[in-house]
This record gives C-alpha cells, structure tokens and sequence, in this order.
C-alpha cells in the first residue's frame, strides 16, 4: 500500500513539472542586462508608455525589433504581458514592452543600445 502512495505522489509530482515550468520568464541577467532563452539582449522602446498594456512598434519596426513572445507563461510583478494589435502576447517588464534587435547576431551583442536615443538594453 505505501508502494502505491509513493508511486503516486510521485507520478504527481512529475505531472506537476511543466506546469511549474511554464510559470518562469524566459528571460535571465548576463553580464548585467536582461536577455532571451538564446542570449540575446532585450531592450525597451522609449515611445512606448509603462503599463499602458500595448505597444508603439508596430508593422516595420517590428521587423527590426522583434517583440519578445510572452507566450502562455503566468508572470507576476515586475513582469506582465501586452496584447498587440495582432493578438499575440508580448512579455514586459516594469510595464514596458521588450524587443530584441534584428542586428544583433550573437549572445552578448547590444548593437540596439541608444539607437535614435529611444532604444534602451534592460539593465535592472
């Protein structure tokens, strides 16, 4: 009998795994900025306004600053998600909009960083 029961609290938590997974931002700090699951730098998009839940780059600007995906992931403060007008999730951080830069080509570059003075890595 106790078999069974630790088998199935076992099997429980190992069903529980994903669910756990899919709770955390798929963002980290490296070397003092926020990047993506491939190491590329985030930024933030002067135009856009904290917590007003959408965002300024729309169409090409777009194709140059990738929104970063929310995806289905439940986040909590500082994090949030923005509906764009596509219907797509787009993750935020402090109420602001995220986006990669199409110029950046490997982990670690921060080419976007003060472009036309709107374009901002995420530091904290």
């Amino acid at each position: 009998m106790k078999s069974l029961s630790l088998a199935s609290a076992c099997l429980i938590a190992l069903l529980s795994l994903p669910a756990h997974a899919a709770d955390t931002v798929p963002l980290k700090k490296s070397d003092g900025v926020l990047v993506d699951g491939k190491g590329m730098t985030v930024y933030t998009f002067d135009k856009d306004t904290a917590n007003s839940g959408k965002s300024a780059c729309t169409d090409r600007c777009a194709e140059n600053w990738p929104p970063v995906p929310a995806g289905d992931a439940q986040v909590a403060v500082p994090w949030s998600a923005v509906t764009r007008d596509d219907g797509s999730k787009q993750l935020a951080y402090k109420g602001k909009p995220l986006y990669t830069f199409v110029k950046d080509k490997k982990p670690g570059d921060k080419t976007g960083d003060k472009v036309m003075n709107a374009w901002h890595v995420v530091g904290d």
